[in-house]
């Protein structure tokens, strides 16, 4: 099965969509793919929160702002996890295509609230091959407490 056992269990029952596509390795490119706009396809980043990591979901045509992350995670310093320091911790994952689910690794999820006003979204699965479309009300119901929503994202320069 090309999205991951863990990342299936944790779902559920969520009513959600599994989407196979050709292999993309950005979200903008799978917004290109999947011929939708970049404002319903997500962008997940690994992020070091002083000294934990954290998952970042935001939409793939903004940037992240780390000034605004900062605050929303009560963090003093925030960075870019680098593969090394997160791939024994996320597990049967391709990088590239970390989903924006904290539960199966007991991480927390930061997501942009403009992200999550759209009527669907389509986020990572795990695989480079498959997305996840879903509605922000069941991305919500299903992170529950480990989400934590903002303004977190600023136009792309």
């Amino acid at each position: 099965m090309p999205i991951s056992k863990r990342v299936l269990n944790f779902i559920g029952d969520a009513k959600c969509d599994q989407i196979a596509h050709k292999t993309v390795f950005t979200a903008h490119d799978k917004a290109a793919t999947l011929k939708i706009p970049e404002k319903t396809v997500g962008k997940t980043l690994v992020m070091k929160l002083d000294k934990e990591l954290g998952l970042v979901l935001i939409p793939a045509n903004r940037n992240l702002d780390k000034d605004k992350l900062k605050k929303l995670a009560g963090a003093k310093k925030v960075d870019f996890a680098t593969e090394r320091l997160f791939k024994n911790r996320i597990k049967g994952i391709k990088a590239g295509a970390v989903p924006p689910l904290g539960g199966p690794w007991k991480l927390p999820v930061f997501a942009d609230r403009a992200f999550l006003k759209n009527a669907k979204i389509v986020i990572n699965s795990g695989d480079n091959k498959w997305s996840i479309r879903m509605t922000p009300a069941a991305y919500k119901k299903l992170l529950g407490e480990s989400l934590a929503v903002g303004n977190i994202s600023k136009s792309r320069k």
